[in-house]
């Protein structure tokens, strides 16, 4: 049996007991705001009271209230954790370092993914132990999902997940250094949901300050649904629940009914006159903001915030490949993936047509929906960066190495980049025809290399390679070998503008 030392830090609430193992101190479960109960649900995050005598932290904690989440064949398991674990104090964070003392390190702070709904703290691929042992403090947060997180209700402030993150900021700039953090140099970064929470957080007035560095991983600038398209959630969620669309009336519906509603919200036609539904259907629930976050950084919001971006070049397969129908895809379903979610939808084919001419009606379609989802609102946010006038610099990324998984079928898909900058690709659920990374053994060597950019950025704000510009986009193509291109698939992206 294997003995592992305690380590006690002291928190502005009280003081937390962590363990110390192979060089790291992990605290796990360590509230940064009040449990979201009852009416609080749909209030902004409060302090935490403080607590008397020290505190454990070396069990993972409650998660958001969250209904199961799959996705076809491949096992997400990794990544969507293991969902619902019920307890009240589940705004918590946990937090890997290499020691308490000595100088204060960079510090990253992560923002999990699963559409706005799912996802938690204690999912397998977010171990910090990987940037702790490479002198990182590394941040993991909860935030409240789904109903209570993010739909937008009367009587109730609008993204309230969002303001979570926010409160997790304060709480590090309040606290990280007693865990051997520098509060000036935070990097916030996230992944799908988590990176256009990020890109709005970049966007928020009231976290101006809080964060030096935002990193956005498979994220989008242009993510957010407009309130009349939310309004429209919100309307269905009420009739769903019986109750008037207002927070009063939501603040006695317990948990597990806000959490079965979901799925009477699938397929809510969110198109107006002016705007198409950023999420392209997969999920009801989004931020809810009058200009969207890239339009706020290119009026100067986070212009002195060095920023990261970055997307995988087959996204769009995860919504394609599990389900069977990457291969089965027809040129009906092309121009249906094209006409929810552009306004001109036959000229966005034909460009898409024209710049893979070899590509099947399946590459296509899945080509449109990852640059619906990812792609446009990534580049954007990139381009709004670099053209502002401030100190932060712009880098930009491209991740290409394919999976095996589901016969080669799931590629360079959305999530497939955390194993490796986690640097965990050796975890064993990972792993199998059904697998997120597949049968086949990853290139020597790609993940500690991706981490290690990863690491550079949160301590230097440069990833290793040129800067972004309007003029030239450079961007680094991660793969078996490392190169960086010129506006990849530009000609594509510009077909949306």
């Amino acid at each position: 049996m294997s003995h592992h030392s305690t380590e006690i830090v002291r928190t502005a609430q009280g003081a937390v007991r962590g363990v110390r193992r192979d060089g790291t101190t992990v605290f796990l479960n360590i509230p940064y705001a009040a449990a979201p109960t009852g009416a609080a649900r749909f209030a902004a995050p409060r302090p935490h009271a403080p607590w008397d005598g020290v505190r454990d932290a070396t069990e993972p904690g409650p998660t958001a209230p969250q209904a199961e989440r799959r996705l076809g064949s491949v096992d997400m398991t990794p990544y969507f954790g293991p969902g619902w674990i019920p307890g009240e104090d589940f705004l918590s964070v946990n937090v890997w370092t290499p020691g308490t003392s000595g100088e204060r390190l960079p510090v990253m702070v992560f923002v999990h993914g699963g559409g706005f709904v799912a996802g938690s703290t204690r999912s397998e691929l977010y171990d910090g132990a990987a940037f702790a042992r490479d002198g990182v403090v590394l941040v993991t947060l909860n935030y409240r999902l789904g109903v209570a997180g993010f739909l937008d209700l009367p009587g109730a402030p609008a993204n309230r997940g969002l303001l979570d993150v926010i409160a997790a900021l304060r709480w590090v700039r309040e606290n990280i250094a007693a865990f051997g953090g520098d509060p000036g140099r935070v990097t916030l970064s996230g992944q799908s949901a988590g990176a256009t929470i990020v890109g709005g957080v970049l966007a928020a007035p009231e976290a101006e300050g809080l964060f030096r560095r935002a990193l956005v991983q498979s994220g989008s600038g242009l993510g957010a649904f407009t309130p009349e398209q939310a309004a429209r959630v919100t309307r269905a969620a009420a009739r769903a629940l019986g109750a008037e669309p207002h927070a009063d009336a939501f603040a006695g519906i317990p948990d597990l009914r806000l959490v079965e509603v979901m799925s009477e919200l699938s397929g809510i036609d969110l198109r107006t006159e002016a705007h198409s539904d950023p999420l392209i259907g997969l999920s009801p629930f989004s931020l809810v903001l009058d200009r969207q976050p890239a339009e706020a950084v290119a009026a100067g919001r986070g212009a002195n915030v060095d920023l990261l971006v970055g997307t995988n070049t087959e996204e769009g397969n995860l919504y394609l490949a599990p389900f069977g129908n990457l291969s089965t895809s027809t040129t009906a379903d092309v121009d249906a993936a094209a006409a929810r979610s552009h306004p001109r939808p036959a000229r966005l084919v034909e460009a898409y047509r024209k710049a893979r001419p070899q590509a099947s009606e399946g590459e296509l379609r899945a080509a449109i929906m990852g640059d619906a989802l990812f792609g446009v609102g990534s580049r954007r946010l990139a381009d709004a960066h670099a053209t502002t006038r401030g100190d932060g610099a712009t880098y930009r990324y491209s991740f290409a190495w394919r999976s095996t998984a589901l016969d080669g079928e799931l590629g360079a898909t959305h999530a497939v980049e955390l194993p490796f900058v986690f640097d965990v690709t050796g975890l064993p659920r990972l792993r199998g025809p059904q697998a997120m990374l597949g049968p086949v053994e990853p290139p020597p060597g790609l993940a500690a290399r991706t981490h290690a950019a990863w690491v550079a950025f949160a301590t230097t704000g440069d990833p290793g390679w040129d800067r972004y510009d309007t003029s030239r986009r450079a961007t680094m193509r991660i793969g078996a070998e490392w190169d960086v291109v010129d506006d990849p698939h530009g000609d594509e992206l510009q077909a949306w503008a």
